[in-house]
């Protein structure tokens, strides 16, 4: 059951990621940053469904972040990137003249590489 969500998380984060792109190519920065916010979520919710630690809420985002850093032995690369990914979240309260849509490539980039550094805990 738990390999089955992490599996299931897994596909959605990659889902995510394709689809934040596809918002930023036409020009949605609010959409585009969600939906590459929601790729790292549910790839934190695939590695702690995988790993068997609890993510209810947002604050465990990062605990889940952290935990998954040590696994991985890039504990400061997934703080920093997993920093981005919040950032990205963070977005969704901001003014659409206060966005910037090459930030956000450099940052859905970011949640790239994260998705990547944490793909292999989930299986």
């Amino acid at each position: 059951m738990m390999r089955e969500a992490a599996t299931d998380y897994r596909k959605q984060a990659w889902d995510f990621l394709e689809k934040s792109r596809m918002y930023l190519s036409g020009g949605d920065l609010h959409q585009a940053s969600e939906k590459g916010w929601g790729a790292a979520a549910h790839m934190a919710r695939a590695v702690a469904a995988a790993r068997g630690w609890e993510y209810e809420t947002h604050d465990q985002f990062f605990t889940v972040m952290d935990n998954a850093g040590h696994f991985a032995h890039h504990q400061r690369q997934v703080s920093r990137l997993s920093s981005v990914a919040n950032k990205l979240h963070g977005n969704y309260y901001r003014r659409e003249m206060l966005l910037n849509a090459d930030t956000i490539t450099g940052d859905l980039d970011d949640v790239a590489e994260l998705l990547t550094l944490l793909e292999p805990l989930t299986e």
